[in-house]
This record gives structure tokens, sequence and C-alpha cells, in this order.
């Protein structure tokens, strides 16, 4: 008997709060194997937190079989739909597309550490943790190596909250627009 587990943040919105989908998969992982029941089932993250070949790779690495990074793909239909890509290829080309970079991104990612097989880089947890603290390794991470502590639950918890805040919270000004650059991308001139 094989069963599906779907892991989604997909009704997430003004009354509910979304864990990270890293936590989740690692969390429900574990319990999984402690379970003894890690065999006889597949792990499916549905999530609009997976966005880079990165987000992917920690997804497989701590145990997810398959992702559907679903809010990605309405954001390409919505772009495409309004003539904000630059390109003439139909919307499943555009998909097409935007999957095989990020299957090219996996391997090159795998190849760089010496793996050659997605069966053997699923749920390997070859990373280490730089600023999680041990009880949310233990939890969601267990084996990760963590030379310095950091975040715990409570702390990640706040972040869930601030974050659903300046989404769903009162705008100051009459602002609709969401406009906070957390430093994660920044404009170049070389692309």
């Amino acid at each position: 008997d094989f069963t599906y587990i779907i892991l989604s943040d997909r009704m997430a919105g003004r009354n509910y709060i979304p864990i990270s989908p890293l936590l989740a998969v690692g969390a429900v992982h574990h319990h999984l194997i402690e379970k003894r029941l890690r065999m006889k089932c597949a792990l499916i993250v549905e999530t609009g937190e997976a966005r880079e070949v990165h987000h992917i790779c920690l997804l497989l690495g701590y145990g997810a079989d398959a992702i559907n990074p679903y809010l990605l793909f309405e954001t390409i239909r919505s772009l495409n739909e309004r003539g904000l890509l630059n390109t003439n290829y139909d919307i499943e080309k555009i998909y097409f597309n935007y999957t095989e970079a990020i299957r090219k991104g996996v391997s090159k990612v795998m190849a760089k550490m010496g793996i050659s097989t997605l069966q053997s880089y699923k749920g390997a947890q070859i990373f280490e943790a730089v600023g999680i603290n041990d009880e949310v390794i233990q939890r969601c991470f267990k084996g990760t190596s963590s030379r310095i502590g950091g975040v715990n639950f409570k702390i990640l918890s706040t972040e869930a909250h601030n974050r659903h805040l300046l989404a769903y919270g009162p705008r100051h000004g009459g602002d609709d627009r969401l406009s906070v650059n957390p430093g994660i991308y920044h404009w170049r001139s070389s692309g």
C-alpha cells in the first residue's frame, strides 16, 4: 500500500499563515522515518515559496519527492498574459523552459557534490545549517550539522507572522503596493 502526502501552502491568505515548506517537509520526512513509514509514501510539496534552483535543491535534499512551485507558474502566466515577458513562445514552452532550467540547475548542484542520481540526493541532507537553533535541527533537519546556533521556532513563527502582516495587515498612506527589499536581489547593469 503506497501513500502520497501533499504538503501545501496554497490555502495561505488573510486567515492562514503558512509555515516554511522546508520546515514542513523536513519534519514530516523525519517523522515518517521514525515510524518506519517513509518508504511507503511520497512527499509532494506544493508551495508558493520555491522559485529558484537553491529552493528546489533544499526541498529535495530534505525529503521532497516532487515539488509544485504553483505561485511561480501562476506568476509566469500572468506576466505572459499582460505581455510583460519578452518572448514569442506560448505558455507551455515558457513553462517547459523554466522546468528545464531548474532541472539543469539541480543536476549541476548534484554534480558539484559528486552525486549522479536524484535518488541519491533526495533526503540525503548533505548541507550545513547556518543560524538555526538545535531545537529546529532536531525536529526538522535531524543529522544536519550546525556549528553555530541561531533562530528557534519562536523566532521563525514571529518572522512568518511579520511577513503575513506586511501582506495582509493595515496599509498606511493608502498604498496598496508592497515594496520591501529584503536584500535578496539587486539590480545590476550587467543583468
